[in-house]
């Protein structure tokens, strides 16, 4: 568990790393508006990813079955259909993009000149789609296969692209030009063509024991139909969970910019409790697809047990963190000139500190039962979550006044703010943890087939 979960913790931390580097650039050398687009550049990152979901989580679940039983053959098989339909999706995606952004941005109720930061932004991403597909479904592919160094190398290379660039071009660094926001836009953009490019040699050259061939790129019908009944709900579930968090994030800027800036701040931030999670999520799902491919049905439930105690254990450490130095991080990160913002941000970090355990329980076990197949159970508690109690909590307790929908009635709220919205986020993260807690528990997820 641990030889699977390090290097995604280390790859992790990179990630989170890159994403502190934009934020502290964001909020020692440029202004409360680019702040506040920063936070939404952070879901727009997510929802990159999160876009090719569907086949990701397919790949991986097949690939861990056919390791574990031991067909490499049909595993090498399933990671270029998988390559081939996200090719396919990705395309649709970057052709699609430039038309749709604008109008995206407005419904997210981006205020001031924060809206025009994010769609300039963007931009720079979409010509890049294919390569983020690359990165995202081939990294997958091989964590199925149980390789996990794999990640971890190319997002070393991805980020000291990244960050060299986004310094460079944001100040104007040697000849360079000053660029400003555009230079972390453009930052971002050459770490993915860079993380892209090394997934696909990787492949080519056959790390572990997998593969890329003309011969395997025919269309299998067969095969495709079963990456996308794993994927479909799996990449629902994802894409599901990344709207209705976009939603969640068009309701706090409609608070104003500093409110958006704090939330932004305050997420960077939880995001080192992410770290664990998002780790011993990768190896819980690696171990129990490849215990099942093997038919080994208790050490499949023992292994993400373990993956829970260790990564939620981890989890909790950094909610005390939060809870004790909510004002010190808020300030190390943006810096004494945003003092407004760190002080609004300091009592999000302590109130999400609570949810730790709760946050673990969501992300570990949701990540196994994607692993093993089972990724309808993990879509239904997502949309439960959010759309019964987040967001309509989150309505409640953030705003004076709440109209509801097509009709003049107006219901009186608490009138809390952001930090309303995040008390009703710890509210979701609660009810989710318990049902998938019982799904787990239930053992269903031993039987799927795939």
């Amino acid at each position: 568990m641990l030889a699977l979960a390090l290097p995604v913790l280390a790859e992790q931390l990179l990630a989170m790393l890159l994403g502190l580097s934009d934020m502290v650039l964001a909020g020692h050398y440029l202004d409360q508006p680019h702040l506040a687009a920063m936070n939404l550049m952070a879901y727009v990152l997510w929802l990159t990813h999160g876009m090719f979901a569907v086949v990701a989580i397919g790949a991986t679940a097949l690939v861990a079955r056919f390791i574990g039983a031991g067909n490499r053959e049909m595993a090498r098989h399933v990671v270029n259909q998988a390559l081939m339909v996200g090719a396919i999706l990705a395309l649709l995606i970057a052709t699609s993009g430039s038309a749709l952004v604008p109008g995206a941005v407005r419904v997210l109720q981006m205020q001031g000149n924060s809206g025009d930061h994010a769609i300039s932004y963007i931009q720079y991403l979409l010509p890049v789609i294919p390569l983020v597909m690359v990165q995202t479904v081939g990294i997958a592919s091989l964590r199925g296969a149980g390789d996990m160094v794999a990640g971890l190398m190319v997002m070393l290379v991805v980020n000291t692209v990244n960050v060299v660039v986004s310094w460079s071009l944001v100040l104007g660094l040697g000849p360079l030009p000053e660029l400003g926001w555009e230079g972390l836009a453009a930052g971002t953009a050459c770490g993915y063509c860079v993380g892209g490019i090394l997934v696909m040699s990787l492949l080519w050259r056959g790390r572990a024991g997998l593969g890329l061939g003309w011969h395997w790129l025919r269309p299998d019908r067969n095969l495709i139909r079963r990456l996308l009944r794993i994927g479909l709900p799996g990449g629902m579930d994802m894409l599901a969970l990344i709207g209705c968090q976009f939603w969640f994030v068009s309701l706090i800027n409609q608070l104003g910019v500093l409110a958006a800036a704090a939330h932004g701040v305050a997420i960077r931030i939880e995001s080192l409790a992410f770290l664990p999670g998002v780790a011993f999520q990768m190896a819980a799902a690696t171990l129990a697809g490849q215990h099942l491919g093997a038919r080994d049905y208790h050490r499949a439930g023992r292994s993400v047990v373990m993956a829970l105690l260790v990564g939620g254990g981890l989890m909790a450490g950094a909610g005390l963190l939060f809870y004790s130095l909510a004002p010190q991080l808020a300030l190390l990160l943006i810096g004494s000139g945003q003092l407004e913002v760190a002080l609004h941000a300091a009592p999000l970090l302590r109130t999400i500190s609570l949810a730790m355990p709760a946050l673990a329980l969501t992300m570990i076990l949701s990540g196994a039962l994607r692993g093993a197949g089972d990724t309808r159970w993990p879509l239904a508690f997502t949309m439960i979550g959010f759309l019964l109690i987040r967001l309509p909590l989150a309505y409640w307790l953030a705003f004076d006044a709440v109209q509801l929908p097509g009709t003049t009635v107006v219901l009186r709220g608490w009138g809390l703010g952001v930090l309303g919205a995040w008390y009703a986020m710890v509210a979701d993260l609660t009810v989710r943890a318990a049902l998938v807690l019982y799904r787990f528990y239930h053992g269903g997820w031993k039987l799927i087939e795939v």
